[in-house]
């Protein structure tokens, strides 16, 4: 069974995944950062027991795990497939996550709140994401009294998810449209529409590959499904204008896109060192060559699913022990040579 990252969408090619994440807490108990390790514990065993014919509802196979029985490197493996998040890393005490087997909805308990439900779809599916999410949402609420105040909705650890509980992102592919001499200032304005646009992978400003984030800001004020339908207009308006200067390059530096595109590829191919950086950026260049026709591989190539196995965690997950940056560059650049498809022969 393929995991979502193993698979390409043909539709909207630069929109690369949806999310939808709801952040809900059992009324019977004080949020988790004031959770005692005995009450965290048995709140954990009551929502694990109340849980347990999840699948029946849509047919998923899920496994629960406890995240103490996994190590930091483990950890960060799941935080770089977006199954947690960044704070669940360093958690301490008892906290369960509920994963189903294509790793497109989860449910973690006594996280950063005592319930936080998560449905991705690939590709731009943000409707169906929501409506899986809802779904769980559901099926949980039915078996446990929610914090909820008529005001102001659902009462969460952080202020800022109070309202709908919701965080609806899409991640993007923008290597053209983010080469502007206007971006960075356009990314700016978008709070005043209510969505975050920011770079994913990278240091300070720099980001590697040129993937963002679409996320909605508020979470008070408008339901959840008009958060979702606002940054999927965002997104897709970003997609076009993405798609009409890749089209314009191609109309006019034809020969400079195939040549940055093939030369990516050849050092994909036969590199034996990549650091973080150089991979990020060529399979960039690659993507937006597959997706635009300049170039077509022997086999399936789901970029994105490269991108996270070439991450520094699953790569010394992969070896089996630590890794310093030489062996880092060198074990990447082999994990690319053999997961990346020849060059299909016309």
């Amino acid at each position: 069974m393929l995991k979502w990252y193993e698979q390409e969408c043909e539709k909207e090619q630069n929109i690369i995944v949806s999310r939808v994440r709801f952040a809900r807490n059992w009324n019977e108990y004080v949020f988790p950062s004031r959770l005692s390790e005995k009450d965290g514990r048995e709140m954990v065993r009551r929502l694990d027991e109340g849980l347990t014919d999840l699948s029946e509802i849509d047919g998923r196979y899920y496994e629960a795990v406890m995240l103490e029985d996994l190590d930091e490197l483990e950890r960060q493996v799941l935080a770089d497939r977006r199954v947690i998040n960044r704070a669940s890393i360093k958690k301490k005490g008892p906290a369960e996550l509920i994963l189903s087997a294509q790793e497109d909805i989860s449910v973690l308990l006594n996280g950063t709140d005592h319930i936080r439900i998560q449905a991705i779809r690939p590709g731009m599916d943000l409707s169906v994401a929501l409506k899986d999410a809802d779904q769980i949402d559901d099926y949980v609420d039915e078996r446990f009294s929610y914090a909820f105040d008529e005001k102001y909705g659902y009462l969460t650890s952080y202020p800022t998810n109070v309202g709908t509980g919701m965080r609806a992102s899409v991640l993007i592919h923008l290597p053209s449209l983010s080469l502007g001499k206007k971006f960075q200032a356009m990314l700016g304005d978008m709070g005043r529409f209510g969505v975050s646009v920011r770079g994913v992978y990278g240091e300070g400003r720099e980001n590697y590959g040129s993937i963002y984030e679409v996320s909605n800001v508020k979470t008070l004020g408008q339901t959840e499904r008009e958060l979702a339908e606002l940054v999927c207009k965002v997104a897709l308006q970003l997609n076009d204008q993405e798609n009409q200067v890749r089209q314009m390059t191609l109309e006019n530096h034809r020969l400079e896109r195939e040549d940055e595109v093939y030369k990516s590829y050849g050092v994909l191919k036969y590199a034996r060192k990549l650091s973080m950086k150089e991979a990020m950026t060529y399979l960039s260049h690659l993507r937006a060559g597959i997706c635009d026709g300049v170039i077509a591989l022997d086999g399936a190539c789901p970029v994105y699913g490269l991108i996270l196995g070439i991450q520094n965690a699953n790569l010394m997950k992969i070896a089996d022990h630590p890794l310093d940056k030489d062996e880092l560059d060198g074990v990447r650049a082999s994990y690319i040579r053999d997961h990346l498809p020849d060059i299909k022969q016309v």
